[in-house]
């Protein structure tokens, strides 16, 4: 009850206060190239129900009748040049502050997968689905520690870490830690964006090594 009523607050705070860049990086999509400015995408959610996430558009229209379900990569040619600015600030994120205020996602769990990419991971990755025991979140431990590239079954134990330690205070140093990241524009750097959580905990360890902790 206490983490919904922090979604709920946070996010209803972050619309109003966030409607100006709204205005702004609508028009600057829409000038760029004239395609739609939100992109709409089923994802799986807590219970492995189904929700439309909801962000601003960083990929040139019609990104995924042309390539399909692959994940962004680094200089990935499908970005556009605002894409790239809202990227790496994760400000094409805002429009997600809509689906937490609704409670399809809290501000801290696993992201949210496509459900088209859960049907592969689910068929490659035993216990996939283990990860949506919780309801899914805008931030969590494997974007802190991990990027995009990131093989699935690491960012699963990254998820399953959070799943065994999740807490109230944890939830809090992990949305401090992100508005640090966003701040600095550091959301698409291909390592940890932080070595240490608030609080002196160290990165979990690699997936090449033993099962990653976050042990203080």
């Amino acid at each position: 009850m206490l983490k919904r009523l922090f979604d709920i607050s946070l996010s209803g705070v972050g619309l109003i206060l966030s409607s100006p860049l709204w205005a702004a990086f609508a028009i600057a999509i829409k000038l760029e190239d004239g395609g739609p400015v939100f992109y709409r995408q089923p994802r799986v959610g807590k219970g492995c129900r189904e929700f439309q996430s909801v962000k601003f558009r960083s990929m040139v229209a019609d990104s995924d009748a042309k390539w399909g379900a692959v994940p962004a990569q680094e200089r990935d040619p499908r970005i556009t040049r605002v894409g790239r600015i809202m990227r790496a600030t994760a400000m094409d994120e805002l429009p997600q502050l809509w689906n937490i205020f609704r409670g399809d996602m809290s501000f801290v769990g696993p992201r949210p997968e496509w459900t088209e990419l859960v049907k592969k991971f689910r068929q490659e990755i035993p216990g996939f689905d283990r990860r949506h025991a919780v309801t899914p979140g805008l931030t969590g431990i494997a974007q802190i520690y991990g990027h995009s590239e990131l093989p699935r079954r690491q960012k699963l134990r990254y998820d399953l870490i959070y799943i065994e330690r999740q807490s109230f205070w944890l939830d809090v140093r992990l949305v401090i830690v992100s508005f640090l990241v966003t701040f600095t524009g550091k959301w698409e750097d291909r390592s940890a964006k932080f070595p240490r959580l608030l609080g002196g905990r160290r990165a979990p360890r690699s997936v090449t090594g033993d099962q990653p902790t976050l042990s203080s």
